[in-house]
């Protein structure tokens, strides 16, 4: 990250607009000017998304002050890039949390006064200035086409009038009005340079203020150097001018940056189908009434109407109601959710069945939409290592290019002694060297990657997580609420003595009165079975051992073996199934009827659907799957056989955890951990890549390099590919530009020219160029192409691992 000496850790980020950075070296004038002024520590701009991603310490300056300065760069800014509709509407929006589930912040109060509410924008006119009247990216690009067809139309008969017209063209019209070639085409060239050029020599002005150069500068000094060489010759009596070399060149670089951008537009999709999610308007009952109102205008505590059919406007905890709700837009969770009275809602979110009464909880730039889009845009706007490395090399590479300029005139005009030949290489090798493509290489990947996988619920918080992850040959996974549900569900009945549906009839029966974890699964799969309710007399809970009662006169005892000692229960040749069960890490409960051992039910953590799935694919990649777990080695194994894990790392306290992570990295590993609880926070950290389950715990989400949404061990393998296919992406990004001007250089310098005859005119170089940057974009783009795992599986689980409590069974181990 391009930063100051960080001196003061009290910082804040804010996720700013910026308009009209049109070309990708631009977003150099905006972080070498705000570098320079107090208080702020780092700088990331994006052209790709016209935002700027900054951090700054509150105590010496603000979002209203840092605006000020992105104008003084002389580019558009209204403050933070969120949509409009969740902006805070009296004061300035919240400073929104490192992670999407964080809770809500204190209102950040600068002392100055918010922007406008700006309602009435549309998401796409969103797409680009955050919801501020600033020019839109699609308003860019018609700019860019606007400016291109007027320098187009104009330069044909420039073209057709110059001496390349009269000479290869065979053209022999006479000149309007009886005008001079060079006085005719000078005043055609006028609109061409100061209105669909002006752009060029804005942005060289604006980079030479900032004390940078970028491809601006290049343009600019191409174009107007032709053309005022040309000028000056046409005014002190004509000769050979370059008129159509200026115009032409112009309007191939807007031409190919016109089809760029459009390109550009293709990469940011992901963000704008963040910013179209949320609904403009919602339904609040004020005196029991329905009240339709702005969103900006919904506070906390508010009482929302959500009718079938609706989005969710904000956050929220539901009141009464029952309903299942389509989450998939913003957690990727393919299946709807139900909720009832007590259930938390996210805002953007679609409720398809009943209405719901909704309790607001968190409101304008504190919901769960808002920190994803401020979470997807701060990815986007990080730099990977490659990409510092790029951005240095762009602004050298502009210098060489300026150098090489010169050099090139004057070796040709020594050598040769044709100013015209010496002018036209000079032009044409500052116009090839332009880094435009070195700029997008890895931004447009980047773009890219974190779209893809925010539209699967996969959060990169920065673009060298997304790096790191490609780099990744061993994940290891927590166990409990990770790879398993983090909840005990039934896998084995052994009965002897007395048909199975009674059994389950009778000890569902006593499992009613218990509100031990264990009872309630069984109890959840009886009534998967179908058993009836039995009402039962003289329910005794016996703590640490199980229960007792009497079931329609016979006396029934669910527990341990200490409480079948107690009641002086003989279980013979069930006492070793039973044995053999817990041997395999599973907890076996015990029946008795009337004092006769009847039967061993078996409970263990269920594992998640599409874990061994997420285990298969991962292998797939070559990767080593390791699990970690708190529990027995037995339990431990018996999840790993099941799922197909390469290495099993059992009974470690979760102190330990980080250490174990060391170990593998000592052995050379380059480490992946993903965990969901407070006990996984140091392993997250310690990982070369952390990455954090969405279900998890705020803590674990915070020190996490990459959040999942889902609580689905299937993305992960999902973010790895992503990673994977976008750093391959950023390394032909790459080899393309550099190669590309190490070609290029020579031959528009002249250098075959004596052997071979091989002269490159501007206009051609420009033309060159631009394919060159149009040829990154669209590469980039194809990454939407990247195949990934399905989505299969039930919904993810939401809720957490249930409260230890005294077992019922017991375990080996």
């Amino acid at each position: 990250m391009s930063s100051n000496t960080v001196t003061n850790r009290n910082e804040r980020t804010a996720v700013l607009e910026v308009g009209g950075l049109h070309w990708a070296t631009s977003a150099a004038v905006v972080q070498s000017t705000l570098l320079r002024r107090p208080g702020v520590l780092a700088v990331e701009a994006n052209a790709m998304n016209q935002t700027a991603t900054v951090t700054y310490d509150p105590a010496v300056t603000s979002v209203a002050t840092l605006t000020d300065w992105v104008r003084d760069c002389g580019y558009h800014c209204e403050g933070k890039s969120v949509p409009s509709h969740l902006c805070d509407p009296q004061e300035e929006p919240r400073e929104h949390a490192a992670h999407p589930s964080a809770a809500p912040a204190p209102a950040a109060q600068d002392e100055h006064a918010a922007h406008d509410d700006h309602a009435a924008h549309t998401p796409q006119q969103l797409m680009g200035h955050g919801g501020h009247a600033g020019m839109s990216m699609d308003a860019m690009v018609r700019d860019m086409r606007n400016r291109f067809l007027v320098a187009a139309l104009l330069s044909i008969p420039i073209l057709l009038w110059s001496p390349i017209g009269r000479e290869v063209l065979g053209f022999t019209v006479a000149a309007p009005f009886g005008l001079r070639d060079d006085v005719f085409s000078l005043l055609l060239s006028i609109p061409v340079v100061f209105y669909s050029s002006w752009i060029f020599f804005d942005g060289a002005y604006r980079a030479l203020k900032a004390r940078t150069l970028d491809m601006m500068v290049l343009v600019a000094v191409a174009v107007g150097t032709g053309w005022l060489y040309s000028v000056g010759v046409t005014l002190t009596g004509g000769g050979e001018v370059f008129y159509e070399a200026a115009t032409v060149l112009a309007s191939f670089v807007l031409l190919g940056h016109w089809f760029e951008m459009r390109a550009r537009g293709g990469a940011n999709d992901a963000i704008r189908t963040l910013l179209e999610l949320a609904p403009p308007r919602a339904v609040v009952l004020r005196g029991g009434e329905p009240v339709e109102i702005p969103t900006t205008e919904v506070v906390v505590g508010d009482l929302l109407l959500i009718r079938p059919g609706a989005k969710i406007p904000v956050d929220g905890i539901v009141e009464n109601g029952h309903s299942e709700v389509d989450e998939s837009m913003v957690t990727g969770e393919s299946l709807p959710v139900t909720k009832t009275e007590g259930s938390e809602v996210i805002g953007a979110s679609i409720n398809t069945t009943g209405t719901l009464r909704v309790r607001a909880t968190k409101v304008g730039s504190d919901t769960a939409l808002a920190q994803i889009v401020a979470l997807v845009q701060e990815a986007q706007n990080s730099k990977a290592p490659g990409q510092r490395l790029a951005d240095r090399a762009a602004f050298w590479l502009v210098f060489v290019a300026l150098v090489g300029g010169v050099g090139t005139f004057l070796v040709w005009w020594l050598l040769d002694g044709d100013i015209q030949m010496a002018l036209l290489f000079a032009i044409t090798v500052v116009v090839i060297t332009c880094p435009d493509a070195l700029g997008l290489a890895t931004p447009t990947a980047i773009m890219v990657g974190t779209g893809l996988g925010a539209k699967r619920g996969v959060l990169f918080k920065n673009a060298t997580a997304l790096e790191t992850s490609a780099r990744i040959d061993t994940v290891v996974m927590d166990k409990t609420g990770t790879l398993t549900k983090g909840e005990p569900e039934v896998t084995d009945v052994v009965v002897e003595g007395l048909p199975e549906d009674e059994l389950w009839t009778l000890v569902t029966a006593v499992e009613r009165e218990s509100e031990h974890p264990l009872a309630g699964a069984i109890v959840r799969h009886a009534t998967e079975r179908g058993i009836p309710a039995v009402s039962v007399e003289n329910f005794r809970n016996v703590p640490g051992h199980g229960a007792v009662a009497e079931v329609a006169g016979r006396r029934v005892a669910v527990g341990n073996r200490k409480l079948m000692v107690a009641e002086n229960v003989d279980f013979g040749a069930l006492m070793d199934r039973r044995d053999e069960l817990a041997a395999t890490g599973r907890t076996a409960v015990l029946v008795a009827v009337d004092g006769r051992g009847v039967g061993v039910i078996a409970l263990a953590d269920a594992a998640r659907e599409t874990s061994a799935e997420a285990v298969a694919s991962l292998h797939e990649l070559g990767i080593e799957v390791v699990m970690l777990s708190g529990d027995n080695e037995a339990t431990a194994r018996r999840i790993a056989a099941q799922l197909g894990i390469d290495t099993v790392i059992a009974e470690v306290l979760p102190a330990d955890k980080a250490d174990k992570i060391a170990e593998l990295q000592r052995g050379g590993k380059k480490v992946a951990m993903v965990g969901d609880g407070v006990n996984d926070a140091p392993a997250l950290a310690q990982a070369d890549l952390g990455i954090a389950i969405g279900a998890g715990t705020d803590v674990a989400i915070e020190t996490a390099d990459l959040v999942l949404m889902r609580s689905d061990p299937l993305d992960v393998p999902i973010a790895l590919r992503i990673g994977r296919g976008t750093l391959r992406k950023m390394r032909q990004n790459l080899g393309w530009a550099v190669g590309y001007n190490v070609i290029a250089l020579p031959i528009a310098a002249g250098v075959f020219e004596p052997a071979f005859g091989l002269v490159l005119r501007p206009e051609i170089a420009a033309l060159s160029m631009s394919g060159s940057s149009l040829i990154v974009a669209v590469n980039a783009l194809m990454l939407k192409r990247l195949e990934l795992p399905g989505q299969a599986g039930a919904a993810a689980s939401e809720a957490p691992v249930a409260a230890a409590q005294p077992r019922v069974g017991d375990t080996t181990g």
